[in-house]
């Protein structure tokens, strides 16, 4: 037996807006809406995992216990990506991670998300 990673699911206040603010920032696309209390989103309509944005009416509080890690390709691509996506609306978070070779950032419903430095592979 064996399981297949479908998607991760981000509770949001405006699950809509949210989850094409993503999509825009990951340049995925929107495979399902109802406009209204979800969205989901995938790097392609038939590849997945995806992210599933799903109405959740309290606001966040305290640091999320769950967040997403991305890697660009190189130590300039992360410092081009931190800039990029603040632009796009995501602001630095400091969760008392210090000197770090990520960044650490927010997206507009503060959830927080990191894009590390280069692979040291």
């Amino acid at each position: 037996m064996s399981l297949k990673w479908e998607q991760v699911i981000v509770h949001a206040q405006d699950p809509v807006a949210l989850g094409r603010w993503w999509a825009e920032a990951l340049g995925w696309v929107v495979v399902y809406t109802d406009e209204i209390n979800e969205l989901e989103i995938r790097p392609e309509a038939d590849r997945t995992p995806g992210l599933d944005f799903v109405r959740l009416d309290e606001a966040k509080q305290g640091k999320s216990r769950l967040h997403l890690d991305f890697r660009p390709d190189s130590q300039d691509d992360q410092d081009a990506e931190v800039a990029r996506l603040i632009a796009h609306g995501a602001r630095r978070a400091d969760i008392g991670q210090g000197d770090r070779p990520w960044v650490v950032l927010a997206d507009p419903e503060d959830n927080e998300f990191c894009i590390l430095g280069p692979s040291s592979e």
